[in-house]
């Protein structure tokens, strides 16, 4: 079984939409595997819908340890170079490129500081 949360990853909705639609908080991947192989209308509908600006749900991974979560994006998020847990040092994420500025985004995702790294202007 897995949860609702997990369906609406994995239908690619958010999770709203998956509770509006009648999604039960748990479903057998069978159920799940029918839904994926026939979709019904409000799925097909909000595919079509997509103007493929920004994903329904991203996939966030510390570069330092690999601890994963899927969240839904923020819209002041950049796109960040990479995403570490909090409680990681300086010295475990990767180096500053040389000439580079580095930007941190605290509160991304549940635990994670959200990095971008941008060549200095001249």
């Amino acid at each position: 079984m897995m949860t609702r949360r997990d369906a609406a990853i994995a239908l690619d909705v958010p999770l709203e939409m998956a509770h509006r639609h009648g999604i039960p908080p748990r479903i057998s991947e069978a159920d799940l595997a029918a839904i994926l192989d026939a979709p019904p209308p409000w799925l097909v509908q909000s595919r079509a819908n997509r103007t493929g600006k920004r994903p329904v749900w991203v996939h966030l991974q510390c570069a330092a340890c690999g601890y994963a979560e899927s969240m839904r994006p923020k819209k002041w998020w950049p796109d960040f170079t990479f995403v570490a847990c909090e409680h990681h040092t300086k010295d475990e994420v990767p180096e500053l490129p040389a000439g580079a500025v580095r930007s941190e985004f605290d509160g991304v995702g549940n635990r994670f500081v959200g990095v971008v790294d941008a060549m200095e202007e001249l």
